[in-house]
């Protein structure tokens, strides 16, 4: 076997449960609290079927935390959100895990969608209508990814939430994509929460095209099916085109 092989097999198997949970945010970097409004679940593992009910909020295959949220985080439109994620359920980062907030292998875009929902405390979160507001998947001049910014930022991603929406009651669905094993079909793993907001003040000008959960990826999408230990030229997250107010 080649030096290079066995490394890329050693990183696998040594970063098997160096797995990652959404589980807070920051309105404007306003601390809404731990756990407040984001419905998380027990278990840091992936989801690996972009088919199964799991890809939109989680809570099938691994169970919700209990009790579930009842609040709903208000939030201005045209607002800067930060999502804040640890390997585990924790309110501080842990510093001495060098997996903390999550390994670096689990390397691959981090992706945001809004929805609209009549109730964001409902449990029910079928058939809703997704729309994507951010992006950031690969670097290619230094070959970062999403991940390694977020693990740089010690766990969070900031992103703004578009002031051309119309009020209402939303679920922000909030992922990590990891492509260290995505080689093949069915690879990609998929980490993902969904929080829970009232958007006030949007000019409601814009109406976003959308997408639904599941259906949106496919396991054979290019943006899913990537030898990221190879040098990379371009690489497009699966899914649609970011929603932009312009």
């Amino acid at each position: 076997m080649t030096a290079a092989f066995l490394g890329t097999a050693a990183l696998l198997v040594g970063s098997a449960s160096a797995h990652t949970i959404f589980q807070q945010v920051y309105v404007d970097g306003q601390d809404q609290g731990w756990l407040t409004g984001v419905r998380v679940v027990e278990n840091n593992g992936p989801i690996f079927n972009a088919s199964a009910n799991d890809i939109i909020c989680n809570g099938v295959q691994y169970a919700f935390h209990q009790p579930p949220p009842k609040d709903v985080i208000d939030v201005p439109a045209g607002a800067e959100l930060t999502a804040e994620w640890h390997l585990t359920l924790n309110k501080t980062a842990n510093a001495a895990d060098p997996t903390d907030p999550c390994d670096h292998s689990h390397k691959g875009p981090m992706i945001t969608y809004l929805a609209k929902i009549p109730d964001a405390t409902q449990a029910d979160v079928t058939g809703l209508q997704w729309f994507k507001i951010d992006e950031d998947g690969l670097k290619v001049d230094d070959q970062s990814w999403g991940l390694d910014r977020m693990v740089a930022n010690k766990g969070n991603v900031t992103f703004k939430i578009p002031e051309c929406i119309e009020d209402g009651q939303y679920l922000l669905r909030h992922e990590l994509i990891a492509l260290h094993t995505a080689q093949k079909p069915g690879g990609a793993q998929f980490f993902l929460e969904c929080a829970q907001l009232n958007i006030k003040g949007g000019s409601a000008s814009k109406t976003p095209e959308t997408v639904s959960f599941p259906g949106a990826y496919k396991e054979d999408d290019p943006g899913l099916v990537v030898d990221i230990y190879q040098p990379l030229d371009s690489y497009t997250p699966p899914g649609p085109a970011v929603f932009t107010c312009s």
